[in-house]
């Protein structure tokens, strides 16, 4: 099985370049959106959102348009959240990027790390439609796991951008 690669190795000069340079492959923008998003960049990361995309986290309320999902986000970092990433696998059937990856969400001392698979769909450089799955046992037991690292911090998760 391959090395993960770390979003982090995607270097800002590399970004800055290929979004110059009008790279739109549905793999980049998807590299680019979670890398802005690691690093709390909301308006870049909103930025290579559709108007009109969906956010869905199958099981949960789906977020529609671009503005609702900065609020989202905005509450969440102004709150001290914060999301770290290492994606495990992408690839893409035309318009459509699959993403198999580790999230680390933190909120001040909490963090929780969960395994998920997302499916982003990208029309003319931007996400339409972008659907996490995740198992909510799994969830669960990163919540919990994050609740013991707020009391014992040598349980607490070590986020790749730290390690």
């Amino acid at each position: 099985m391959a090395e993960p690669i770390p979003v982090e190795d995607v270097a800002a000069s590399e970004i800055a370049v290929a979004q110059s340079a009008g790279e739109a492959s549905p793999v980049r923008v998807v590299e680019r959106f979670m890398e802005f998003l690691r690093r709390g960049d909301l308006d870049e990361a909103v930025a290579l959102l559709a108007q009109d995309v969906r956010y869905e986290n199958v099981g949960l309320p789906t977020v529609r348009g671009r503005e609702r999902v900065r609020r989202l986000f905005a509450r969440a970092y102004a709150a001290g959240g914060g999301f770290d990433v290492t994606i495990h696998t992408i690839c893409a059937d035309g318009a459509s990027v699959l993403t198999e990856r580790t999230d680390y969400l933190t909120f001040r001392r909490l963090h929780a790390r969960l395994w998920v698979c997302g499916r982003f769909d990208v029309r003319d450089g931007q996400i339409v439609l972008w659907r996490d799955y995740f198992d909510f046992l799994d969830v669960n037991k990163g919540l919990l796991r994050g609740l013991l690292g707020v009391l014992l911090p040598a349980l607490r998760v070590r986020l790749p951008s730290q390690a």
